[in-house]
């Protein structure tokens, strides 16, 4: 290989293996030998080290590991190992979150929302602690460093109405051509409001495999034409799903009086989403069923996929938080104190 070590300023240093799934990956990316690749059929599909793993091998698609020559980003050792991964984990995905519902009604299940504030943004309104709050966002910073990232390997796989909304969609995301209104830098100011590291992906070494798996999802389907169906399916569960969440965020966060900063990254996205899931569902997912009549399982599965990881996830801090134990991976974080009202 030759050139200098050119990973984007803002890239991170490798993570801490957590198996030898992971350790292989990052001994493909430091460039050292890989005796053998390991069998990830004997892996956890849901569990910490393969999904690691994976998501240290997707990194060099994004901005990539300071001291990895970004060569590697196309190593066939790497890509032969991901594509294992790869295979482990979607084999596992799709048994998981089944056939059940036609499109229709997974899109209707998604815009019918329950009597009672549920999940962990009810949870955090209802009976939370700042603690908590810090820590769901310490999870969430994995995905929202690249939030709308992967849906722009979709585009070049769409045509005519399909691919105009989805680029509109995209373009709000991304701060409407404003820098300082980019949703990834609107969260990077919520984490230094919430005196969290607001550093690309400063918390991967805590956040476990729950988080990981749903950036890998996307990672997976975004990177590959074959699930272009199913990456436009959870865009759409992403949007339409948001915008109840975010107003408890927002409800919750006044309450501690929490910065500014916090407040106005989830009342971005109530307004936002609310506008993004008319047009993905009628502008983008209309027209390319227009074009693909066939398609619509693959989008249902697409949505069916993120429920499921989404539940996985839920159910992992919630089940930790009513133990009164961090959800994060040692050393956790401090437990501060709430910044208003509430502790």
């Amino acid at each position: 290989m030759t050139g200098a070590l050119t990973a984007a300023p803002a890239a991170r240093a490798l993570p801490e293996p957590r198996g030898e799934l992971s350790a292989a990956v990052v001994d493909a990316l430091s460039g050292n030998r890989v005796r053998r690749l390991p069998r990830p059929v004997d892996a956890d599909p849901f569990g910490d080290d393969l999904h690691l793993a994976l998501y240290t091998a997707y990194e060099p698609h994004y901005l990539g590991f300071t001291g990895v020559h970004p060569d590697r980003e196309w190593d066939l050792r790497l890509l032969r190992l991901r594509a294992r991964l790869e295979r482990c984990f979607i084999e596992a995905l799709r048994d998981a979150a089944g056939t059940g519902r036609d499109l229709d009604t997974e899109l209707d299940q998604l815009l019918a929302a329950p009597s009672v504030a549920s999940g962990v943004s009810g949870f955090l309104r209802q009976e939370g602690r700042w603690w908590q709050v810090r820590e769901y966002f310490a999870h969430r910073s994995i995905y929202h460093h690249k939030e709308a990232d992967p849906y722009l390997w979709v585009v070049p796989r769409l045509r005519g109405q399909a691919k105009a909304a989805l680029v509109a969609v995209e373009f709000d995301e991304f701060g409407g051509g404003r820098g300082d209104r980019v949703h990834a830098r609107l969260f990077a100011d919520l984490l230094d409001g919430a005196s969290l590291d607001s550093s690309y992906l400063a918390y991967l070494d805590l956040v476990p495999a729950p988080m990981l798996a749903i950036v890998n999802m996307m990672s997976l389907f975004a990177l590959h034409g074959r699930w272009r169906g199913a990456l436009v399916g959870h865009f759409a569960a992403v949007e339409i799903s948001s915008p109840p969440a975010a107003q408890r965020m927002v409800d919750a966060l006044r309450a501690w009086d929490a910065d500014p900063a916090c407040v106005r990254f989830y009342a971005e996205h109530v307004v936002a989403d609310a506008v993004h899931e008319q047009v993905l569902r009628r502008d983008v997912i209309g027209d390319l069923l227009r074009q693909e009549p066939g398609i619509g399982d693959e989008l249902a599965f697409g949505i069916r996929a993120t429920e499921f990881l989404e539940e996985q996830f839920e159910r992992h801090l919630l089940r930790a938080w009513e133990a009164g134990r961090t959800s994060l991976r040692p050393p956790g974080l401090s437990r501060a104190d709430a910044p208003g009202s509430r502790e």
